[in-house]
């Protein structure tokens, strides 16, 4: 458990992790929309778990019945909370909220860049409860896991690529810098990060009682990393 409350500190307070308002709102964006593409039809319920700052979570609901985003830091959903006061189908939820909710109150449970910030224990403790919450015909997502042979400069140069095609390589080349010497880095030091291979990650999804296929491509913007849709088994 120190592990995650480690992380939950780290993303509770101020950090460099996007190196401006530019790459944030592009991140954000692209992630919405991307979730927004997942989601089946107008009367489902999504649940975007370990979701951060979400700007752009308005676009998920105006194709969804309801959205619930849930993140453990408590500074992160005061944010998400003013953020989407006047959106009325969109909830904020802690994990001690989620898990008082009835078995299948999601069609789409949504955990983008969740898993390398988990032990084994938590991340099966995790699969356990969204398979609990999803509905038996639900879906979910989990992207950017992380393969053994994807390492730093895989995430530099996707992260390069990418500010270069949104308008904030500058930027980009500065906040690489800052963060080679910041919390996060010193914190991925001390902590290390989850890697999982294609066929590991399968077979972790079908103990906990999924049935998995690897997406197309990565939610997030690396191409190296990897996305599973999964479904619950009986």
């Amino acid at each position: 458990m120190s592990t995650i409350r480690d992380w939950v500190g780290f993303w509770d307070s101020p950090h460099s992790i996007y190196v401006n308002a530019r790459h944030i709102d592009v991140h954000y964006r692209d992630i919405a929309t991307a979730i927004a593409g997942f989601v089946p039809g107008p009367q489902a319920r999504v649940l975007d778990f370990g979701c951060g700052e979400a700007l752009h979570s308005d676009i998920v609901a105006k194709v969804a019945r309801t959205v619930v985003l849930s993140d453990a830091a408590p500074t992160v959903r005061h944010h998400l909370a003013d953020r989407f006061r006047a959106v009325p189908n969109i909830q904020v939820a802690s994990p001690e909220q989620l898990a008082a909710m009835p078995p299948g109150s999601f069609d789409l449970i949504v955990a983008n860049s969740v898993v390398q910030y988990l032990s084994r224990d938590n991340l099966d403790g995790l699969l356990a409860e969204w398979r609990r919450l999803l509905a038996p015909d639900g879906a979910l997502i989990v992207a950017d896991v992380i393969p053994p042979d994807v390492g730093a400069l895989s995430d530099l140069f996707a992260l390069l690529r990418y500010a270069a095609a949104n308008g904030f390589l500058v930027a980009a080349l500065v906040g690489v810098v800052r963060t080679a010497f910041s919390s996060y880095s010193k914190l991925r030091q001390q902590l290390g990060i989850a890697k999982y291979t294609e066929e590991e990650f399968r077979a972790i999804l079908t103990k906990a009682g999924f049935t998995a296929e690897r997406l197309p491509g990565n939610m997030e913007h690396n191409p190296a990393r990897i996305s599973f849709r999964a479904r619950p088994v009986g």
